[in-house]
């Protein structure tokens, strides 16, 4: 206590750092678990394995890039809602007022030299598809009016009476209020197909591309996800034989190391034992790694509060068995499936009716343009002259017709363009069966070598652990064993990952993947009624 006392006089600045450092040291440990469970969030109190099921039913519940993708519906509605914005019946209110001087030259007798004149139109205007329009409406007059006298030759001033030649069969409530009509037909480019109405037709394929979009990212989605839910798996299987095999190398070494002591084997089979720990050591590190880095790029298709859960190595489960292979009726049931089902064809389909759309608007705009249009005449002149309608047809034509030639022949070589990938892609699907079909069985066949070759190195390993026991044989060649078992146990893994690889493989080239899971199997993991896959659809209501 004194030799205390006496250091704490001597060295007061260095007791003084000896006690910060103290104090620091529970902070630090206690900082490490929560950098820990804020680098990634994870269920804790789960004990249930993670099944391929479940990781498929989170997709459609809840990742982020399917409710993006459903938005593509809502944008489709839109472009609808938009292109119907053409016809809408739009309410127009036109007003003019005018004011006519009379000079000498033309002065009459009894007419005024000015007059005030002017009318007010209320009409609402009607577009239809197939290229004409038609209105109606109220007009109103008001000013200096003024009425021919036919009995007299001579224009006398009759406020009272309304506009000049107001028709009476269409007067309305007063004599200065009538009612108007009129419209506008397009006799040969526009009729049946015009601008308008190949955006609205293409607009309503929006619809059906909006689906062809969301199945093709589920079905991305989907096959990634799973691939990615079995890599790691293999990752903590792989993980835990390597566990296994440190923990049989440190035990060996302690009892190489007694042995040693008693002078039962030599020092250098101490080393050659501890050599082996510290490599199996590295190869655990490494393996835990790989795990850690499978568990984190799975936890980006495991989403929840909007979240990505990491999973856990205790939630791998243990890979299935082999699952009967497909007759050729099923494979041609599957070929015929992926014709109809994958998103590939199904957008092919969508973009050639589009493109036959642009087709036939391409070959309207070929002939030449001849409207016909009727309605009242406009301005307050037609008060002194008369009332009237006027109709007017009109002629006109490009002489060479340059443009609508070169998009009637880009809409035809992109129709020929698109039959030549349709033909292709309708090949490739039936390839994909044929391809992961093909992958079953080779997978198949690994699962069932890398099988026996495991159980006959575990054979070697354990005769080779009791001649070692029995001194008739080194630690060298048991490390081999071990290691051999170690490098078959990881090629099984493999091998039923790839097997489970081709087996979901075989879904995706179907089409199967495309689809969204059943309402029951979405029910056991989340809300199916508000799920990602489900985003952009119309809502009950006003949309």
């Amino acid at each position: 206590m004194d030799a205390i006392n006496s250091a704490t006089k001597e060295h007061p600045p260095l007791i003084l750092l000896l006690l910060c450092l103290l104090m620091m040291v529970p902070v630090t440990v206690m900082a490490e678990p929560r950098a820990a469970a804020s680098a990634s969030t994870a269920e804790p109190a789960r004990t249930a394995p993670l099944t391929i099921e479940e990781v498929l039913a989170r997709i459609e519940l809840t990742h982020p890039l399917l409710r993006a993708t459903g938005l593509e519906r809502a944008q489709a509605r839109a472009k609808v809602l938009k292109a119907l914005g053409a016809w809408e019946p739009k309410l127009r209110n036109e007003l003019e007022y005018d004011r006519i001087t009379t000079y000498n030259l033309t002065f009459t007798n009894g007419f005024a030299n000015f007059q005030s004149i002017g009318y007010n139109d209320t009409m609402i205007k009607v577009a239809h598809p197939y290229g004409f329009s038609v209105f109606t409406g109220i007009r109103s007059g008001f000013g200096d009016h003024g009425i021919l006298s036919a009995s007299t030759g001579t224009i006398p001033r009759t406020p009272e009476g309304g506009p000049i030649a107001m028709p009476q069969d269409l007067q309305l409530f007063y004599a200065q209020q009538s009612m108007v009509f009129g419209g506008a037909f397009n006799l040969l480019r526009g009729f049946m197909i015009n601008d308008e109405y190949a955006e609205f037709q293409q607009a309503e394929l929006a619809g059906p591309q909006a689906e062809v979009k969301v199945a093709q990212k589920r079905q991305d989605l989907y096959l990634a996800g799973a691939i990615q839910y079995w890599d790691w798996q293999v990752a903590v299987k792989q993980a835990d034989v390597v566990r296994r095999a440190l923990a049989v190398a440190e035990e060996r070494y302690r009892m190489v190391e007694g042995r040693s002591k008693a002078g039962a084997v030599a020092p250098i089979d101490v080393v050659e034992a501890q050599q082996e720990v510290q490599r199996r050591r590295e190869e655990a590190i490494a393996a835990q790694r790989k795990v850690e880095y499978e568990q984190y790029r799975l936890a980006l298709f495991l989403w929840e509060d909007a979240e990505p859960v990491t999973p856990r190595p205790e939630w791998a489960p243990e890979f299935q068995g082999e699952t009967p292979l497909p007759s050729e009726e099923d494979v041609a049931a599957f070929k015929i499936e992926a014709a109809e089902d994958r998103p590939e064809v199904r957008d092919l389909y969508i973009e050639a009716r589009l493109n036959n759309i642009e087709l036939k608007l391409a070959k309207n705009n070929l002939l030449p343009k001849l409207e016909f249009e009727g309605g009242p005449a406009v301005g307050g002149i037609y008060y002194l002259g008369g009332f009237g309608y006027n109709m007017r047809l009109r002629f006109s034509m490009p002489l060479f017709n340059r443009g609508a030639r070169g998009k009637v022949l880009h809409a035809e070589a992109e129709q020929t363009r698109l039959a030549y990938k349709q033909a292709y892609t309708e090949r490739q699907v039936e390839i994909d069966v044929d391809n992961w079909l093909s992958a079953i069985v080779r997978a198949r066949d690994r699962v069932k070598a890398a099988t026996e070759a495991l159980r006959l190195a575990k054979t070697l390993e354990e005769g080779e652990r009791a001649r070692f026991n029995m001194g008739a044989t080194s630690v060298l060649f048991v490390n081999l064993r071990e290691r051999a078992v170690v490098d078959a146990a990881y090629e099984l893994y493999r091998a039923q990952a790839d097997y489970a690889v081709a087996r979901g493989g075989m879904l995706w080239a179907k089409g199967s993947l495309s689809k969204p899971l059943a309402k029951n199997i979405l029910a056991k993991y989340g809300d199916a009624l508000h799920a990602a896959g489900s985003s952009g659809r119309v809502a009950h209501g006003r949309d």
